[in-house]
């Protein structure tokens, strides 16, 4: 027994560490100081069950805790904290080590701003879709919504109806415990356009955001016979300049910059802004976002610039797109969790903003944000408009589906400043799958726009 202790100890047979884990309440999650989760007193062999305070808001944050299904999003990731196994919360580590003593759950704190999360799951109701928010200066994420949702409550115990609606879930087509703010990756369609042109205005590709490029209309890459065309049947993207051509999203315009860029200094600028990462931690692990390398075609390369062919993006990592953009062209890592306490309230570790990367110079970051206030302005994202405010935004629809046969993904990425401010203090990206929008690039501005302005109204109303 004693040579084989350890082994005992962590077989999966045995229950003793999950009566002692349950055997008292679970440390909380807190959004603005105050809990969102709890616990109560059951009858079973578990003396304690976690509950959640408006579950299905804050899911995609908290995940789950289950007496059966394990835990995932925060309540995984620091677990420990959670469940009072963390070394750090003891205030007296050998003696409790020697005793066996039981010590008190401790708390996490979020960055999570519950009127910018509220609003986020309000705009986006009944639609399959998600929001994420983050603070563009210090990387805080202040919302992550996704929908459908679900209500970790519900399969929190070990008793049989917590089981049948595991499986009720987990069979639902619409997935709702699917957390689409993280772990769920779209073509992003002409917010990808941004990226496509911080590349060619920082490799001197374009110089003058006002000059006329040389654009015609359709365009066809050198290695095709297939055009890129424009949603709009006018002329206006032939030689438009890349102001003008993202105010309307011209597809042909960042198409062929893309060519011109050249592969190497595409990837390098998505890299930057984050893409292709797949070691990203917030500290809950998100999806890698992708920009397609080792392309056989200029073709591919063009439809990849525009946001089309296998580029793909999870909603956090568009937010990053326009946070980098709204913070003078430094992108800061995003992050979930600001501080880890104990039971006391007493911080064991606090998490200071870090810097992931500067993807662009303040001087391409500057056009941009001139550029992208203008698309709120007088282009496709007029929807995002706030009075006394400057809002920089880029709307985009992604085809979807074989020969762009199914629903087409609404996007808007967004930031806002109050008038005469120097920062930003919120950076938005919203998708919704399953618009019935047409076909157009001003279906992201009519459907994602408003919530986006929710949201960004939501932080900046304090």
């Amino acid at each position: 027994m004693f040579v084989q202790a350890n082994h005992y100890q962590n077989n999966q047979a045995n229950q003793r560490n999950a009566i002692q884990r349950f055997n008292q309440k679970r440390g909380d999650i807190l959004v603005a100081g105050q809990p969102v989760t709890g616990s109560k007193a059951t009858s079973g062999a578990y003396r304690y069950q976690r509950t959640y305070t408006q579950g299905p808001l804050y899911a995609p944050v908290t995940g789950y805790s289950s007496q059966i299904y394990g835990n995932t999003l925060i309540e995984g990731v620091e677990d420990a904290i959670l469940n009072g196994t963390d070394s750090r919360l003891a205030r007296y580590p050998l003696w409790n080590a020697i005793t066996r003593q039981q010590v008190a759950a401790g708390n996490v704190k979020t960055t999570i701003d519950p009127k910018a999360q509220q609003a986020a799951f309000s705009g986006l109701g009944s639609a399959r879709g998600a929001v994420a928010a983050i603070d563009p200066s210090t990387g805080a994420i202040l919302a992550l919504a996704s929908t459908p949702s679900y209500d970790p409550s519900l399969i929190a115990g070990s008793d049989r109806a917590a089981q049948q609606k595991w499986t009720s879930l987990n069979n639902d087509p619409a997935t709702p415990m699917l957390n689409r703010a993280l772990r769920q990756t779209y073509p992003p369609g002409s917010t990808f356009k941004i990226v496509t042109a911080s590349a060619a205005l920082d490799k001197g590709v374009v110089t003058d955001v006002n000059a006329a490029t040389t654009s015609p209309n359709p365009y066809t890459p050198p290695d095709t016979d297939h055009p890129i065309t424009n949603e709009s049947t006018q002329d206006a993207c032939t030689d438009a300049t890349l102001m003008y051509a993202l105010q309307v999203s011209c597809n042909t315009v960042f198409a062929k910059l893309g060519d011109e860029v050249g592969e190497q200094d595409m990837v390098r600028t998505a890299q930057a802004y984050g893409f292709d990462d797949g070691g990203l931690t917030i500290p809950v692990g998100v999806s890698k976002s992708v920009f397609p390398t080792g392309l056989t075609s200029q073709a591919f390369l063009a439809l990849s610039s525009i946001g089309q062919y296998d580029t793909a993006a999870t909603p956090l990592q568009m937010a990053m797109v326009a946070a980098a953009v709204a913070n003078g062209g430094t992108l800061m890592k995003p992050h979930l969790v600001s501080e880890l306490d104990r039971s006391d309230g007493t911080a064991i570790e606090r998490f200071a903003p870090e810097t992931y990367s500067h993807p662009i110079d303040s001087t391409v970051a500057g056009e941009l944000q001139d550029m992208m206030v203008n698309v709120v302005a007088k282009g496709t994202g007029t929807s995002a408009q706030i009075p006394g405010v400057t809002v920089g935004g880029k709307t985009g629809t992604a085809q979807n589906g074989v020969d762009n046969s199914g629903k087409p993904y609404a996007w808007f990425i967004s930031w806002a400043r109050p008038s005469g401010a120097s920062s930003s203090p919120v950076a938005v990206a919203v998708v919704i799958e399953d618009s019935n929008a047409a076909r157009a690039d001003v279906s992201g501005g009519g459907l994602a726009a408003p919530i986006a302005r929710s949201v960004m109204q939501a932080v900046l109303s304090g």
